[in-house]
Formats: C-alpha cells, sequence, structure tokens
C-alpha cells in the first residue's frame, strides 16, 4: 500500500503541483486517477460521480489525461503520427485539426520535426511530443508527471513556457514535480507529499516560508 489517505479537491481551471521524495506515492496518485492502478479502498470522484477502478479508456473518455513520465512515444513513427494517436478515439477525432495547430503554436519545435520519427528526437522534443499527445485528447483535466525530467535547461524553459500558456487558457492542471524553480507563479495550491500522505499543502509563496519544505524540497529560492 503506497497511498494511505491522501485527499485533495479541484475546480475547473485549477493548477496543483504535487511535490515529494521519490517512492513516496506522487507517481502511483497519477496512476490511480488515471485508472491504470485500482484503488484498494477510497475512491476517485469525477463531478462528483465514483470513477476509481474504472478502465483507462472510460477515464480518458471522461477528459481525464495523464502524460506519465518516460514519454512513450512510438519511436518509428512520425512526430505528427504519434500526435495523431492522442486524437484517436472517436471522441477527439472530429477536433484533430484544430487540437493539432493548437499543439504546433504552443510547441513550434514540435512542428518543425513533424516529419522526423520519434526515435531521432532530443529528450525534450520527446517531451513536448508527449504533451502534445496529450493535448490532442482535448483533455479536461491533464495530469503531467515530472515535465522537466532529465531535460537540459533550454528544454525545461520551452516546455514550461508551454505549461505556462495552457494555464493561461484556464487547463485545469495536476503536475508531479521536481524542478520546483518552474512552479513558481503556475502552481495554485502545492501540495506535499510523504509517505502515501499530504502533509502539507499551500500556495508557493506560503510555502517558501517553511524553512522545513524550503531545505527539503524547494532549494534556493
Amino acid at each position: 500500500m503506497v497511498i494511505r489517505g491522501l485527499s485533495f479537491a479541484m475546480q475547473a481551471g485549477d493548477s496543483a503541483v504535487v511535490i515529494g521524495p521519490n517512492g513516496h506515492g506522487k507517481t502511483t496518485l497519477l496512476r490511480t486517477i488515471s485508472g491504470l492502478i485500482k484503488p484498494a479502498r477510497g475512491d476517485v470522484l469525477w463531478n462528483g460521480e465514483p470513477i476509481g477502478g474504472q478502465r483507462p479508456e472510460r477515464i480518458s473518455n471522461l477528459g481525464l489525461v495523464h502524460v506519465p513520465q518516460g514519454d512513450a512515444l512510438f519511436a518509428e513513427m512520425t512526430v505528427a503520427e504519434n500526435l495523431m494517436m492522442g486524437a484517436f478515439p472517436a471522441t477527439s477525432w472530429g477536433g484533430r485539426a484544430a487540437a493539432l495547430e493548437r499543439v504546433y503554436r504552443l510547441f513550434p519545435g514540435v512542428h518543425e520535426r513533424a516529419d522526423q520519427r520519434a526515435r531521432t528526437l532530443s529528450g525534450g522534443e520527446r517531451r513536448m511530443t508527449a504533451l502534445g499527445r496529450g493535448l490532442m485528447r482535448e483533455p479536461r483535466l491533464l495530469m503531467i508527471d515530472e515535465p522537466s525530467l532529465g531535460l537540459a535547461p533550454v528544454m525545461i524553459d520551452a516546455v514550461y513556457k508551454g505549461i505556462a500558456e495552457l494555464k493561461a487558457a484556464s487547463t485545469t492542471l495536476l503536475l508531479v514535480e521536481e524542478n520546483f524553480t518552474h512552479i513558481q507563479g503556475l502552481a495554485d495550491v502545492v501540495h506535499v507529499v510523504e509517505m502515501g500522505q499530504i502533509v502539507r499543502s499551500g500556495t508557493f509563496e506560503e510555502l517558501s516560508q517553511d524553512r522545513t519544505v524550503v531545505e527539503t524540497y524547494l532549494g534556493s529560492l
């Protein structure tokens, strides 16, 4: 059992960030919400309706989209083909042209690589393509697991520029992140998770005044 008694709520347009040590339940939280893990107890509520334990495709059809760690692109497909896989379900296929235009506007580097095979991309280009594929699903809640993981600083800036534009457009965002420099001005609320529980919640500004949180999770601000 990884998550124990963890509970929080979000409203449409909110941007929440989950931080905490490795192995304490952050990724498990996203996988449980998206249906990849069935909760042993408790539930996940979406608009007041229980969805915990439903099949991932059913949860995705409700508008909950999960961009996992590792990108998981189809290596021999082009960038454009990978993006189209995000719109493949019938509920998204009709809006694929407008969604693709939005992705290319948010991530110009992805547009430049549209005809390139995914296996030839840099780490940052892969990350932006994975985010773009999630956006092709037209999410009502976009969950992103460690968007800056393993990226060079210039690529982190490019990824977070796109995420900031999503927030400005009132996209509901739930991020798991280890690079806390970039969540300032992005997160409406930050949840600190330890041993599968939320031990502290607040705005970035509030948590930046907590010496223990700063020294343990935020580093030098």
